[in-house]
């Protein structure tokens, strides 16, 4: 399906993330039922997919630890029929078999897929913190500015055998930037990725691209060049710019991708107090568009994934 004829919105919300600290906000989910609590939440709202971190809850770092991803899907699938799509990106410096141990127990239905490896940098985040609650904040900020996430194209084939091939799982290929679409262009010219494929551009990361609107139209024309209609198209815009850069994808064609992961802000100086207040914001203005927003079955049906019934939860 191409991105200018879906005629439904998939609403994908990113529940916690590994990029905000918990001195940003009061509202970040940290322990695994805060995290069951606002996934549900986001999806009552409307979101079809609901993107997944976990942290530690103790002190709200970003953890791969796959018992405490297995407290909170089960709780997660009980009350919902929502895709669950788990991380392979992780947090910065975690390893690659660390970002898999809990998508290899999981086996959901979707997992992200970052498209490259790329400079991350966080640390600008620390001139807007007054007071940091937690030791880690301070220094893992900082380190970003000498770090390089790493996914090489021996890493992205790595992910796409063990959790592709061996667990059907299918994937929001995450691209910061215009070479990264050609790197997805690479994997499907060799017949390592499938259409239709979930293509999710990502604005306003230092290190990928900008939040300038050219940009998003450059992206979009890239990958109409590149994957014709062989995907969907999925817009994600980092803080102050989420709202306005996802708005102008949706009247475009595309999909959209909210939540506290991107954005800890409802609206200017608003903090945004759950996941399901940033949800129901964007369904309320696609509905203004005219533009109707998809279940999850219906998202399940458009991505062309294996069902709830095949995941390892």
């Amino acid at each position: 399906m191409a991105a200018t004829s879906a005629r439904k919105a998939i609403i994908t919300c990113a529940v916690t993330g590994a990029i905000h600290v918990p001195s940003q906000t009061p509202y970040l989910p940290i322990t695994p039922e805060e995290i069951a609590e606002s996934a549900i939440g986001a999806a009552e709202a409307g979101a079809a997919i609901l993107h997944l971190h976990a942290r530690k809850p103790e002190d709200g770092s970003p953890t791969p630890d796959p018992d405490l991803f297995m407290e909170f899907l089960p709780k997660i699938k009980s009350a919902t029929n929502a895709v669950v799509n788990l991380t392979t990106g992780g947090g910065h410096r975690m390893t690659l078999e660390e970002r898999l141990a809990a998508p290899l127990r999981a086996k959901p239905e979707m997992c992200s897929l970052n498209m490259g490896s790329m400079n991350f940098g966080l640390y600008p985040v620390m001139n807007r913190v007054k007071e940091f609650k937690h030791d880690w904040e301070q220094g893992y900020l900082e380190r970003s500015r000498d770090y390089i996430f790493k996914n090489t194209f021996a890493d992205i084939e790595r992910v796409l055998k063990e959790m592709g091939e061996g667990h059907g799982v299918r994937f929001e290929f995450e691209c910061y930037d215009v070479g990264h679409l050609y790197t997805l262009a690479h994997f499907l010219d060799r017949g390592l990725v499938k259409p239709p494929l979930f293509v999710q551009t990502i604005f306003g990361i230092l290190g990928g691209i900008g939040t300038d609107p050219e940009d998003l139209l450059h992206m979009r024309r890239t990958a109409d060049r590149l994957f014709g209609d062989a995907y969907l198209w999925s817009i994600l815009g980092a803080g102050r710019h989420q709202m306005n850069l996802v708005t102008m994808g949706a009247i475009m064609g595309g999909n959209v991708r909210v939540g506290l992961e991107d954005s800890v802000y409802l609206g200017k100086g608003e903090l945004a107090p759950t996941n399901a207040a940033l949800v129901a914001k964007i369904r309320r203005i696609l509905g203004e568009l005219s533009i109707d927003v998809a279940t999850p079955a219906e998202a399940r049906q458009m991505l062309g994934l294996k069902g709830a019934e095949h995941v390892g939860f």
